[in-house]
């Protein structure tokens, strides 16, 4: 009987050496990347870290953009940290997007525990403390650089996008951006668009109308009522001078590492359409402004955006299009762009099948619409006979993830199950007075903070009505006074009052003859003698 046990026990295990072997050869090889790159963690098999597993994402792809999902708690934020802190020590600027304003630690020095010294042992990773270059950013009178865009950098196209107009209003809309551009009114802030909309609906409409075509009343007080729309969610903030220069999202700091910016978004979460609004003419401007630039060994900008479900839950299907365009053509520009959500179903799947780099949390299965979801993210993912993928995504750890990407040739790597390193910035916020000394220290935030409020079309066409309204009155007053004129000319040609007055002038005279002894008549002068 003993026999049979030890004959059980070398075949599992000789299984599971061979097995292993087979595991660690396939991620060695899958992973071998050419040319710079950041180790993230170490492959696991049935639950145990592998050694020599290691795991590296190759800086020369990650233009090809990427996902990092999974349920609350399970360590999205700080696999987004990791990412960051890697991405800065390679000299390659940062941009996050910070919802709910748990990313400030990494501007300070992390602490080392029991957890972290025994993770670090076992990935073969020294643990070394660092807070990062940072930048805060801000859409609204939060504490950082503020961030603006004026009217007419975001266009009649993406402005109706993002105000989901049909044809007919975006026509319109296009035509007012023309005639503003013909008759030099600067649209910079949307208080400009509006007095330009209202101008167009009543006293200029027949002057927009003899140049530009036909102007419909009820498309111009819809695009009205959806600009309010937008105001209600804070837009006034964000439209107007001094515009952000995207150029200054790609500094490098002076120890040489990237500078790393973050936006603080945290009022945005109930606001989707400001958000939206926002992202869409940040990845505008950012394919717009930069050269096309091919191959490069690492990318020039690496955006995550956090919470991505709040832009592509609000989104009309036209900028639904617009936003997958551009995922498909800025990563030429040497930039990729990181989706950060609970639910990779979030994604739509037109831009899921861009993502190049995928790193899975743990999902939870409490429904039966939970495990339709867990079953579909499995699918999406490369095949392999080392897991039960669809198992394995509820059962993986915090601080673990299932790991695929694309290496130099496009091909997909392995899945893996992989523990991942831990941050050495500091995993917890910064103080409110270490968060104001970095906002204070800013170099850039003195220039973007200042309040403009130029000559624009709001002034100019407010002038311009001022003088037709003064002109307009001073017309009607002269009108008025030659109208009194007139009728008391024409009260004195009245023949009756004619009449009327010789009379009376004649008996007035007369009087006054007879009263100095002057008048007519038969009586005879007395003689003096």
């Amino acid at each position: 009987m003993s026999g049979i046990f030890t004959f059980e026990q070398n075949y599992f295990q000789n299984t599971a050496m061979s097995n292993t072997s087979a595991f660690l050869e396939a991620v060695n090889n899958g992973y071998a990347f050419k040319g710079e790159k950041f180790k993230i963690g170490r492959a696991m098999l049935d639950g145990q870290v592998v050694e020599g597993a290691d795991v590296f994402i190759p800086f020369k792809t990650l233009n090809r953009h990427g996902l990092i999902a999974g349920a609350t708690g399970t360590g999205k934020t700080k696999t987004l940290q990791v990412l960051a802190e890697g991405l800065s020590d390679a000299s390659i600027p940062v941009v996050l997007m910070d919802i709910k304003g748990d990313l400030s630690g990494i501007g300070a020095a992390g602490t080392s525990n029991e957890k972290i010294e025994s993770r670090c042992q076992q990935l073969g990773v020294e643990f070394r403390p660092a807070a990062y270059p940072l930048e805060f950013l801000t859409l609204s009178n939060e504490k950082g650089t503020r961030l603006r865009a004026t009217v007419s950098e975001f266009g009649p196209i993406l402005l109706s996008k993002i105000l989901d107009l049909n044809d007919t209003q975006s026509g319109l809309v296009a035509m007012i951006f023309k005639y503003c551009d013909d008759n030099k009114l600067p649209l910079l802030d949307l208080k400009d668009f509006i007095k330009v909309l209202q101008f167009v609906s009543d006293e200029g409409k027949t002057e927009l109308e003899k140049d530009y075509g036909k102007v419909s009343t009820t498309s111009t007080g819809t695009i009205l009522r959806k600009v309010i729309e937008l105001q209600q969610q804070g837009a006034d903030l964000f439209f107007g001078e001094r515009s952000f220069d995207v150029e200054d999202l790609m500094r490098v700091s002076n120890d040489g590492r990237g500078m790393i910016s973050i936006v603080r978004v945290t009022d945005l979460q109930d606001r989707p359409k400001l958000f939206s609004t926002f992202m869409l003419q940040l990845l505008a401007e950012l394919y717009a402004s930069s050269p096309e630039e091919g191959d490069m060994d690492q990318p020039k900008l690496v955006l995550f955006i956090d919470e991505a479900h709040l832009i592509f839950n609000e989104a009309s299907e036209a900028l639904l299009r617009q936003i997958e365009t551009i995922v498909k053509l800025i990563r030429s520009k040497g930039i990729g762009i990181y989706f950060c959500t609970q639910n990779p179903m979030d994604v739509p799947a037109s831009v899921l099948s861009q993502l190049g780099l995928k790193v899975q949390h743990a999902l939870r299965a409490f429904t039966a619409a939970d495990r339709k979801v867990i079953k579909q993210t499995a699918e999406n993912y490369p095949e392999t006979a080392f897991y039960k993928t669809d198992e394995l995504l509820t059962q993986v750890g915090i601080g673990e993830a299932l790991i695929t990407m694309l290496n130099e040739k496009g091909v997909p790597t392995p899945l893996v199950h992989c523990m991942l390193r831990a941050p050495q910035s500091r995993m917890d916020v910064l103080t409110d007075a270490e968060l104001n000394a970095i906002a204070d220290s800013s170099k850039i935030a003195r220039h973007y903070n200042e309040v403009i409020d130029s000559n624009s079309a709001y002034e100019i066409l407010t002038q311009k009505l001022e003088a037709a309204a003064s002109q307009k009155e001073e017309i009607a007053q002269q009108k008025e006074e030659a109208k009194a004129q007139k009728d008391e000319k024409g009260f004195f040609d009245n023949p009756i009052v004619k009449s009327v007055a010789r009379t009376a002038g004649n008996t007035i005279v007369r009087s006054l003859l007879g009263a100095i002894g002057l008048s007519g008549g038969s009586r005879k002068r007395k003689s003096w003698f």
